[in-house]
């Protein structure tokens, strides 16, 4: 499966931004789908996770009630919508597909091309 990451840019702290990620194939439904960021000097971390069909959810406890994963399966697509964002949350955002559910980006198979969020206080 090929992603396509997009929706970056700069905001204010405050605002929000929506990150989509578009999936090629037919098989977006087999992936489990999560959402990572890498922070400019910092190691890549987990941001949210969806698992295929059960609707279950993961986040990183510094986005938890501020960031809402959430995935299409007619538009193949996978969104991170992000309000109150903190200039903490500035880093290079990526989308990534799993056929194994997991916060561990060890396990995710396929990624996308990064999308830079800019978050200025």
């Amino acid at each position: 499966v090929q992603l396509q990451a997009s929706g970056g840019g700069t905001v204010q702290a405050g605002g929000s931004l929506r990150l989509s990620c578009a999936a090629s194939g037919r098989t977006f439904i087999s992936y489990a789908m999560g959402w990572f960021r890498q922070a400019p000097g910092k190691e890549r971390e987990f941001v949210a996770g969806i698992s295929r069909s059960d609707g279950r959810n993961h986040y990183a406890d510094s986005v938890k009630g501020r960031f809402t994963i959430s995935r299409d399966g007619v538009k193949n697509t996978v969104y991170l919508q992000m309000d109150s964002l903190k200039p903490e949350d500035t880093a290079v955002y990526y989308c990534a597909a799993t056929s194994s559910y997991s916060i561990q980006s060890e396990t995710y198979n396929y990624w996308g091309q990064g999308t830079l969020v800019t978050v200025s206080s």
